[in-house]
C-alpha cells in the first residue's frame, strides 16, 4: 500500500508492505486502510454529522476481491495506491476469457481460485459469489463520483473515489446554470416534483450523469431533495424563482 501526496501518484507520503498468510495480509492491510480513511465532520443545524472518505465496507470488498481473484501464477504484489482523491486496488490477472466489465458489474462471477473462494465463503468473509462488486456500487449510489473498473489482459483495477471530495460543493464562480439544469427547472412549470428517473428520461442521460446534475443543482439552491431511496424526489429550491 502506497500513500501519495499528489493525484498523479508520484510523490510518496508513506509505504507499507504486508507479508504472511493471505488472512494476515488481509487483516493488516485493512487495518492500515482504516488509518488512511479520514473522517470529515459537518454541522447541520444542531447536529454534528461525520462521514468517512470511503465506506469501510467498500474498502473491505475491494481488498477481498483483489485477494480472491488475482492470478497466483504470478509472483508480483497486489498494489493499492492511496491519495487524497481516490484509492486504487490493482491485482495481477485480467478477466477470465468470455467475461466483460459489464458482466462483472452485473454480478457475473467466474472463479479463478475456486478453493480459495470457497474458503472465504465458509469463513463468512464473502457472502455469495459475484455480490462484492455490486455491493461496492450500491454503497456509492448517492455519490456524484462512481467507482471505476479498468481491465487489461493481465491486470484488474477498481478505483474508489473519495466521497467527501466528490461531494464537496464547487466554488460559487463555477455555478453556471446549464441548459440541462434549465430543462429540469422548466419541468416544474407543469409538475410539482421530479424524480431521478424522470430527470434521466427528460435529459436523455444515464443515472450517474443525472445524479451529478441534480447534486450541483442542490448546492446551487435550485432544487431541494425530499426522502431517500426509491421514494426520493426533488422540489423547486429557494433560488429557483430568481431564474
Amino acid at each position: 500500500i502506497a500513500v501519495f501526496d499528489d493525484k498523479a501518484n508520484t510523490s510518496f507520503r508513506d509505504f507499507k508492505e504486508f507479508k504472511g498468510s493471505i488472512f494476515e495480509q488481509m487483516e493488516n492491510a485493512l487495518s492500515y486502510l482504516r488509518l488512511c480513511n479520514r473522517t470529515k465532520a459537518t454541522i447541520k443545524g444542531l447536529e454534528r454529522v461525520e462521514k468517512t472518505d470511503y465506506p469501510e465496507e467498500a474498502l473491505r470488498e475491494a481488498l477481498i476481491n483483489a485477494l480472491v481473484h488475482r492470478d497466483y501464477g504470478f509472483s508480483g504484489s497486489i498494489i493499492i495506491n492511496v491519495n487524497d482523491n481516490k484509492i486504487e486496488f490493482i491485482s495481477i490477472g485480467g478477466l477470465l476469457p468470455g467475461l466483460s466489465v459489464d458482466d462483472i458489474r452485473m454480478g457475473i462471477s467466474q472463479q479463478r481460485n475456486k478453493n480459495l473462494a470457497e474458503m472465504f465463503h465458509r469463513l463468512h468473509l464473502i457472502e455469495n459469489y459475484g455480490t462484492g462488486i455490486r455491493k461496492i456500487y450500491s454503497l456509492y449510489e448517492n455519490c456524484s463520483s462512481q467507482p471505476v473498473i479498468d481491465v487489461t489482459p493481465n491486470a484488474f483495477r477498481i478505483t474508489l473515489p473519495n466521497m467527501n471530495e466528490a461531494d464537496e460543493p464547487e466554488p460559487e464562480k463555477n455555478h453556471v446554470i446549464t441548459s440541462q439544469m434549465q430543462s429540469v427547472l422548466g419541468y416544474f412549470s407543469s409538475h410539482d416534483r421530479i424524480t431521478d428517473e424522470e430527470v434521466q428520461s427528460l435529459l436523455g442521460v444515464k443515472k450517474t450523469r443525472a445524479f451529478e446534475i441534480l447534486q450541483k443543482m442542490r448546492y446551487m439552491g435550485l432544487i431541494d431533495v425530499v426522502g431517500r431511496g426509491t421514494g426520493k424526489y426533488y422540489l423547486p429550491g429557494s433560488r429557483n424563482s430568481k431564474h
